[in-house]
């Protein structure tokens, strides 16, 4: 089959790989129909290479139909449409059971000391094939996928697999009070969809970015937005947005790909060019972030607010302004989105033919996996208008 493979930085290639096989008897052979491109592949893209594999699987946001299915996956059935979560998860361990699927206890990467493992995401995660590819293997298939109604096209149900719950968690751990005012930090796919998950739950929504596209696209569903290339202080200008009081809460939908600190730049630059069993040591333990989003979100937050963070960050090591946070009498929540913990709560919006939250045409770009390449390209350098891709097996 036809897969995306890593091969180095900025360095993704199209090419034939080995099909997936049954394995274990709760696994299921999905035919890929959709799969999208995430932020967070930009990370082993750019900054996490040195936990990667040559030929490694990429792609975490899967969408197809079952092919094959193990003795043990229920009542999954050949012909299935499903979609797949990133996280693989048991459904049935402790962590599961309290709808903490992203510490599923069944499959997580003990030996690096992570969570459940993910697809297409590197060493620290399991090094799973991923999703940018024809076929994938779905482990803990009596559990994972999410049937979905055959009609619709992909687009409606595809971002159940990581858009739609991840900005869904990042909204619901922001507990933002009805009426309030919520700040979502980049708008990027995940800062867009929490937008629009806030405004149809009739919150103020107020989005910060430097792209005039994703700007654009926020205020026209109704967002007051800020932006940052325009303003010298971003919590100032939301203090003048609220009486001086601050945001009731933020989402930081930006994480390690913000712009900032240029020590931490070149930190993460540095990682880049060390030999790579050497710079994972260094990262696992002392990793460097750029931190002006989280920096931004607790100056911009009111006092007693919330600060929910859900851009993905890497370091050990980062400076946190604990006595700000301690005064301001800040919460901060955070983790990995728990996607089958939320799917009851969007679907019922996914089957309204009204489609609220926009998910048919949620997608800038749809190409075909052979452009991958050059998708991940104008992906990393928001060129063409570029906010979101869905690859076309």
């Amino acid at each position: 089959m036809k897969a995306v493979t890593w091969h180095g930085k900025r360095d993704v290639r199209v090419e034939e790989v080995p099909d997936p096989t049954i394995q274990e008897s709760t696994d299921a052979i999905i035919r890929i129909t959709s799969s999208g491109l995430c932020g967070s592949d930009l990370h082993l893209y750019e900054t996490l290479g040195p936990f990667m594999g040559q030929g490694d699987v990429l792609g975490h946001e899967p969408m197809g139909i079952v092919e094959e299915v193990g003795a043990d996956t229920g009542d999954l059935a050949v012909g299935d449409r499903v979609v797949v979560p990133f996280q693989i998860c048991c459904g049935h361990c402790w962590m599961c059971r309290q709808g903490l699927h992203t510490q599923c206890e069944t499959t997580q990467v003990r030996e690096q000391g992570t969570g459940a493992a993910l697809f297409g995401f590197s060493k620290l995660y399991g090094e799973v094939p991923g999703a940018q590819a024809e076929l994938l293997r779905v482990p803990q298939a009596q559990f994972m996928p999410i049937k979905v109604p055959v009609g619709p096209p992909d687009e409606r149900f595809l971002f159940l697999s990581d858009v739609l719950p991840t900005a869904w968690q990042s909204v619901a751990y922001a507990d933002t009070p009805q009426g309030g005012t919520l700040l979502v930090l980049g708008l990027g796919p995940i800062g867009d969809m929490a937008c629009r998950i806030a405004l149809h739950q009739g919150l103020r929504v107020i989005g910060v970015d430097l792209v005039p596209e994703r700007l654009a696209r926020v205020k026209g569903r109704g967002a007051e937005v800020i932006d940052l290339s325009a303003v010298d202080d971003v919590g100032e200008e939301v203090r003048s947005l609220t009486q001086g009081r601050g945001a009731d809460a933020v989402i930081d939908a930006v994480g390690m790909e913000a712009h900032g600190s240029p020590v931490a730049e070149l930190g993460q630059k540095l990682f880049n060019v060390l030999p790579k069993r050497l710079s994972a040591a260094i990262m696992d333990k002392a990793g460097l972030d750029r931190m002006n989003a989280i920096y931004t979100a607790i100056d911009a937050v009111r006092r007693g607010g919330t600060v929910s963070l859900i851009g993905v960050y890497g370091g050990q090591s980062d400076p946190m302004p604990m006595l700000t946070m301690f005064d301001k009498q800040l919460q901060l929540r955070m983790g990995q989105a728990n996607v089958k913990r939320w799917v009851d709560d969007i679907m019922p919006l996914l089957t309204d033919d009204a489609d609220p939250l926009g998910t048919e045409d949620f997608a800038t770009h749809q190409v075909p996996l052979s452009d991958a390449p050059a998708a991940y390209e104008s992906f990393q350098k928001k060129q063409d208008g570029t906010i979101k891709v869905v690859f076309k097996p």
